[in-house]
């Protein structure tokens, strides 16, 4: 499969604080205070981090983020405003949304103008190229089946201190977007026990090292695997999301030039948020016939046979505008 051109999953409950998760303001999150006075000064604005509010959206920003990942960063080359707004009209974005989206992006950090004559035309920033490699990584390795399991588990407890909600949340959000599930408060779970360094982190950052315990080993006599497992994690809303985008590109089919452009970037940008929905749960402690597995395997398929029209169209598009 191919690994040129993606862009960075996102979810409501990813980190806030870590460049390398992929996480991007939302368009309607207040702006960075430091951001505004860098730019002020006229100084690159440093990029600002933060949750996506519905890992659902298909707005103007995140579709922006999906061409620049998967046409932009690939060709390695700056692009010009017109390309842009063309490709987010194909999907529906007027041109008003799709120039302020410019804007809030640059404002964020991840992109930077360059004007000639009249025309603007944009560069990933470095930080901005950094995020989406780290995405087109994560998104790719996501759709590939998961290693044996060795059948060790990790258990953390974390004992959070009453009426620290917010503390809470935090370790919530970030403990989920790690892959464990809480089969019961202060408790979380994970079948990757490599996963220790992660959840380690975690606790650290948000000062409950003291608190935290772990344990890593096979799974005991009491109880059962997949009873952890359905108390642990929300699979049947999982299911409904592959259902649906299952339903959604199955027998998909679209004309060479810009109908396969818009169908790869409609591909991806639905196929993004899956890291940070599947927890990728060994096969082991799936159901049978996982539609996690035939949904991988229908978004490698694809992505593989439109990859060449699209970024043949997208190449065309670019030079034209």
């Amino acid at each position: 499969m191919s690994t040129e051109g993606a862009t960075m999953p996102y979810d409501e409950d990813a980190p806030r604080d870590d460049a390398a998760r992929g996480d991007v303001a939302h368009e309607d999150a207040p702006r960075d205070d430091a951001a505004r006075d860098d730019m002020t000064r006229g100084e690159m604005p440093r990029p600002a981090l933060r949750r996506r509010h519905n890992v659902g959206a298909t707005s103007a920003p995140s579709l922006l983020l999906t061409i620049l990942g998967e046409y932009v960063l690939p060709a390695g080359r700056p692009v010009w405003t017109s390309a842009l707004v063309a490709a987010l009209a194909g999907l529906g974005v007027e041109e008003k949304a799709s120039r302020q989206s410019l804007a809030r992006t640059a404002a964020e950090g991840f992109i930077v103008a360059e004007r000639t004559g009249r025309r603007v035309r944009w560069h990933l920033s470095e930080p901005g190229r950094r995020l989406l490699t780290d995405g087109a990584e994560r998104i790719y390795s996501f759709a590939e089946p998961t290693a044996r399991w060795d059948g060790r588990w990790l258990l953390v407890s974390v004992a959070v201190p009453d009426g620290q909600r917010q503390l809470r949340h935090q370790l919530r959000t970030r403990m989920s977007w790690a892959g464990f599930g809480s089969p019961a408060p202060g408790l979380w779970v994970s079948p990757n026990a490599g996963r220790e360094v992660e959840a380690k982190q975690i606790v650290t950052d948000l000062g409950l090292a003291e608190a935290a315990l772990s344990f890593t080993g096979p799974f005991a006599g009491i109880g059962g695997q997949h009873t952890l497992v359905e108390q642990a994690w929300n699979l049947g809303e999982l299911t409904d999301r592959y259902r649906a985008f299952l339903d959604e590109f199955t027998g998909a089919c679209p004309a060479p030039g810009e109908p396969t452009l818009l169908a790869q970037t409609r591909l991806v940008h639905e196929w993004r948020r899956f890291p940070f929905l599947d927890p990728r749960l060994p096969a082991e402690l799936l159901p049978r016939d996982w539609i996690g597995l035939r949904a991988g395997t229908l978004f490698r398929a694809l992505h593989d046979g439109w990859h060449g029209e699209a970024q043949r169209h997208w190449r065309e598009l670019a030079s034209d505008a």
